[in-house]
């Protein structure tokens, strides 16, 4: 298969690539910066392994940048994994609409913009294919200070659910991973305190397992999960 995967530079984008490139696929990977896990990781896989320097917070540049530069139609996309996303945490009477914009534009309209022309290219090459886009547990949770990444976290849920519907009967499948905490360097200046109390909120008393977030995302790539669509599955430690 080729995986079109946004966010690869680190963490569980970066574990998602493993995964995929472990398992023969070819990934058409894009970040705004390549890391050196990824450089190592591109010496491995240097023949399945594509990466696209991109800002997410441009989606008007993702036709030309990634749809024509990178990934045009004579390279079949199978799978369009949206997992990019900035977090802009604060209470909402600080809301700041410019910090406000960039995250939607990285967190729900690239994504949407992705989808709309990964379809265009499954269309044209008779792919059915699958779209998986990385949410939060905190779409359906409250934590304080992350209203505003929730809110766009949840919209791209509601915008999963609704693909769903519209190419179900062309056979792609859309479907949702909602991860619970994991260590990443978007929760890194979380205290040890903070990230106790979120572990005590979970059945496992634990943080979501990054490599079981990744084994799930594959599972809903292939045809393991041909009869999936419109779901939404929580990886998330069993957070209550």
């Amino acid at each position: 298969m080729n995986v079109l995967i946004t966010g690869i530079s680190r963490g569980v984008g970066l574990e998602i690539t493993k995964l995929f490139l472990e398992n023969g696929h070819t990934v058409y990977g894009i970040s705004r910066t390549e890391s050196n896990e990824l450089k190592t990781l591109g010496k491995q896989f240097p023949e399945r392994l594509f990466f696209k320097n991109f800002d997410l917070s441009n989606p008007e540049n993702i036709k030309k940048d990634i749809f024509k530069d990178f990934v045009n139609n004579h390279i079949p996309i199978h799978v369009l994994i949206n997992n990019a996303a900035m977090a802009y945490d604060d209470i909402v009477t600080n809301l700041n609409y410019d910090n406000l914009k960039t995250m939607f534009d990285v967190n729900l309209y690239s994504p949407m913009f992705l989808t709309k022309y990964a379809i265009r290219n499954m269309i044209y090459n008779r792919v059915s294919g699958s779209i998986v886009h990385i949410s939060s547990v905190s779409a359906h949770t409250g934590y304080k200070g992350l209203s505003m990444y929730a809110a766009s976290k949840g919209a791209l849920q509601s915008f999963s659910k609704n693909i769903s519907r519209e190419w179900g009967e062309r056979g792609m499948r859309s479907n949702i991973v909602v991860p619970g905490y994991m260590e990443t360097e978007m929760n890194a200046k979380l205290t040890t305190e903070h990230k106790s109390r979120i572990f005590r909120r979970t059945a496992l008393k634990r943080e979501t397992d990054m490599r079981s977030v990744a084994e799930t995302v594959l599972f809903l790539s292939d045809q393991r999960s041909q009869s999936i669509t419109g779901q939404e599955i929580f990886v998330d430690s069993g957070t209550l």
